[in-house]
């Protein structure tokens, strides 16, 4: 049985990029991106891309990739950027005979594929400089500057929402207020990937060193060298301050682990709250999960 479209998601280390990759194989798939860290060239060890460990290319064992990879770390990507991107592989796979699926564990590109984004103004390249000049000279003056219901401390949410100010003269939420607009994939079948905290904790523990080996160190000296804000991606953080001699390589491994732990948990609770599965798989899925789901096999 082949649905129209998935979505699959789960905290960080879930197993979700490997079941995603099954059930491609076994309906015909394409896989698109639904991570906002993943969607960038050049860190894929840090982004745990699935890239990390295969050349950079259009596919893996003949299921095509997209939105994998595809921007320089000097270039940024609004959400509506985003969900434009997703709308056009979406409909190319869909007129190529395929299942478009997507995962990913960005929760705000999650609810834009399915409920669709307020209309936003155009914005100005000047405003744009002006907004990232402000918020890196003076986040906090940045941030006084929007209204108290702002409640986001991302800096880069942080100048979408000034250069809209700086352009319009109204706040960014007097927009986000609107009916949304450009839904991609409404009707979806969304699947949950949630294994127990326990098996999730000690996955997390075991990847990193991967990471490391895998090339991490060498993407963290490319984020220093572009101006990456290295605070978007647990791993560059700490890789960049021991590159700046600021941590021993114990810490930053021990931090890098503790920081995403609680990365994963602080999904769990937006999973829990923001997104409505239609299927929960409760452990690290294998095949057998992906046979069920297609109705080719029993749980």
């Amino acid at each position: 049985m082949t649905q129209k479209s998935y979505i699959i998601t789960g905290p960080t280390a879930s197993g979700k990029s490997d079941f995603a990759h099954m059930l491609a194989l076994n309906i015909n798939g394409t896989i698109i991106n639904c991570d906002s860290v993943q969607i960038y060239r050049g860190i894929e060890n840090i982004a745990a891309s699935p890239f990390a460990n295969h050349d950079i290319s259009d596919e893996i064992d003949g299921v095509p990739y997209r939105l994998f990879s595809i921007l320089p770390l000097s270039q940024q990507i609004s959400v509506a950027d985003y969900l434009g991107l997703a709308r056009r592989e979406y409909d190319a796979a869909i007129s190529a005979g395929r299942t478009p699926i997507f995962v990913g564990g960005t929760g705000y590109y999650i609810n834009a594929l399915v409920n669709g984004i307020s209309p936003m103004p155009d914005v100005s390249a000047e405003c744009r400089r002006r907004a990232r000049a402000m918020v890196d000279t003076d986040l906090d003056g940045a941030r006084r500057m929007l209204p108290a219901d702002f409640t986001a401390t991302d800096p880069q949410r942080i100048a979408r929402a000034l250069e809209v100010f700086l352009e319009t003269g109204r706040h960014l939420t007097e927009f986000q207020s609107a009916p949304r607009v450009g839904a991609v994939a409404p009707d979806a079948v969304r699947i949950l990937v949630n294994p127990p905290s326990d098996i999730l904790a000690d996955r997390i523990a075991a990847r990193i060193p991967l990471m490391l080996s895998g090339g991490a160190l060498a993407e963290a000296q490319s984020v220093i060298d572009s101006g990456w804000d290295e605070n978007r991606a647990i791993g560059a953080l700490q890789l960049c301050r021991f590159i700046r001699g600021e941590i021993s390589d114990a810490e930053c491994v021990e931090n890098w682990i503790t920081k995403t732990r609680q990365y994963a948990k602080r999904q769990r609770t937006w999973f829990r709250t923001q997104y409505a599965p239609d299927i929960v798989i409760d452990h690290v899925p294998d095949m057998s999960d992906v046979l069920h789901i297609t109705g080719q096999g029993t749980k």
